[in-house]
């Protein structure tokens, strides 16, 4: 497949760039700054734009069978209207340069996911991830909305460890205390996300 990739440079798109280059796939990143791709810029096709640009998305995604985004906002606890502003961009993009398929990254506890989080999940979300919470669930509707081919990704909480391969997947999971998957695992989901039709229009949870 040929994927435009958004966030390439970020802790998740990096699995998901590597992963995507290892299976064959063509891939386009779009970054503000293509140094810091590092060993990854001789293996993409690097673009220099924002992604809360349409103009630089649409340019960037002609000729792409689908857009993945692994977007995030680092160690930051404010949103600054990034996912809201990306989903606009991207959205308006896509239909521009006619890729309908597009897996985006949200969080569990987002939206109708706070209603089936844990005590301490709750906690979590109203207090330190209320700002970053309440960007994307703006964001994550509209793109439910858009009329694209979409599948928006719910992880728990995010870890650095290496994939395990044994994660669960489904429309709705049990949750207890404040379970946790490898950013690698979330690649590895999105890619295969991408490359099927399993998920299109639903929002997956995904947990150990």
């Amino acid at each position: 497949m040929k994927l435009l990739i958004l966030g390439a440079t970020g802790p998740t798109g990096r699995h998901l760039v590597d992963l995507a280059v290892r299976s064959g796939d063509s891939v386009t990143a779009l970054v503000r700054n293509p140094t810091t791709l590092g060993d990854l810029a001789e293996k993409v096709t690097p673009v220099t734009g924002d992604a809360t640009s349409h103009r630089a998305i649409a340019a960037a995604a002609v000729g792409h069978d689908a857009i993945v985004s692994t977007l995030g906002r680092g160690n930051s606890v404010r949103a600054d209207g990034l996912f809201t502003q990306a989903s606009t961009a991207v959205i308006g993009a896509a239909g521009e340069a006619g890729v309908s398929r597009l897996v985006w990254l949200s969080s569990f506890g987002v939206g109708h996911t706070f209603d089936e989080s844990s005590a301490t999940q709750k906690t979590i979300y109203r207090t330190l991830l209320r700002s970053i919470y309440a960007d994307k669930e703006i964001a994550d509707h509209r793109i439910r909305s858009s009329g694209l081919d979409w599948t928006v990704v719910y992880p728990t909480r995010l870890t650095h460890g290496p994939a395990k391969g044994t994660y669960s997947a489904a429309d709705r999971l049990p949750m207890k205390g404040n379970p946790a998957i490898s950013r690698a695992d979330v690649a590895a989901f999105m890619h295969q996300a991408a490359h099927g039709s399993e998920w299109i229009h639903r929002s997956p949870v995904i947990t150990d």
